[in-house]
């Protein structure tokens, strides 16, 4: 189940940018064409602040990271494949290795735009981004989390990926951990980000913990343990809006003092959907559709 939100996270997120060029003088948002109409405003009150390279992805980043060793808080934003996976060796060195701090706020997630094809998917992102050390990953479920979750990376100094979604939960949940969505004793369900609305539904009749996370690193090892404690049983579904097991390691990692078994949902390894269609086609190819969570995890349960 996907909510009708009448504005996106990405539009919520450039309208609080917007608002934040305003008051906070260290913040500086680069642009490689994507979006740059939507900050045109904002371009024109802070024309040193708002910077378009153009479709330059590799510079987007690299631009960043000096502007961050330069004393500034910059956010990188364009699509999620142009801003992790094309300029990754940029990511790696220019912002990793040289410890620069810069917020890198994507948009188009798994497979947003499945009309415009391959080149517009970025299922790995996260996983990527697992390679390279102290990362916070934030995975909203709603636009005013999106704004929350932006808001909260900007006083900083540390990088940060904030991955947008055109997929919402109908409601958002502030705060940032795992949280308690649903008290069960059968097993317990993690759902990150917008898949928390759709694993509600899959697991409507079943004795199972709904836990939640839209910040997804650091891992909130403590509150899955916590749950999982609670729930008297070590079966977890993991419900990830990208590459399946991309936290299955952690997971294991969070449980590794107690026998456990770990299902990871996601999208798949084993072959690329070499289709459009719509986003709903992609999520039943992938098994992220609410009959399939539900039968996945009754199957895995049972």
């Amino acid at each position: 189940m996907t909510a009708t939100i009448t504005a996106s996270m990405r539009e919520t997120a450039l309208a609080t940018l917007d608002e934040a060029l305003d008051t906070d003088p260290r913040l500086a948002v680069v642009l490689a064409d994507i979006s740059a109409d939507r900050l045109r405003a904002a371009a024109a009150r802070h024309p040193d602040r708002v910077i378009n390279l153009g479709i330059r992805e590799q510079l987007l980043v690299s631009v960043a990271g000096g502007l961050a060793l330069a004393g500034m808080r910059p956010v990188a934003h364009t699509f999620a494949s142009f801003l992790v996976e094309r300029p990754f060796e940029q990511v790696k060195l220019d912002l990793g290795h040289q410890g620069a701090g810069a917020v890198l706020m994507s948009a188009g997630a798994s497979y947003d735009m499945p009309t415009a094809g391959r080149t517009h998917q970025s299922p790995g992102d996260v996983a990527l981004l697992d390679t390279l050390p102290g990362w916070t990953v934030h995975v909203p479920g709603h636009p005013a989390e999106a704004s929350e979750l932006l808001l909260g990376s900007l006083p900083g100094s540390d990088p940060v990926y904030l991955r947008l979604s055109e997929a919402s939960n109908a409601e958002p949940m502030p705060g940032t951990g795992v949280r308690r969505v649903r008290e069960g004793y059968r097993g317990v369900v993690l759902a990150v980000g917008p898949m928390l609305d759709r694993t509600l539904v899959a697991t409507a009749g079943l004795d199972v913990t709904v836990l939640y996370a839209a910040t997804v690193r650091p891992f909130d090892a403590h509150g899955l343990r916590a749950a999982v404690d609670a729930a008297g049983v070590a079966d977890v579904v993991l419900v990830e809006p990208y590459l399946v097991g991309t936290s299955a390691h952690l997971v294991a990692e969070a449980l590794e003092a107690v026998p456990h078994r770990v299902r990871s949902l996601g999208v798949r390894r084993d072959a690329e959907v070499r289709v459009y269609g719509s986003m709903a086609d992609h999520d039943r190819a992938h098994g992220l559709d609410e009959a399939t969570i539900a039968g996945s995890v009754a199957g895995f349960l049972r």
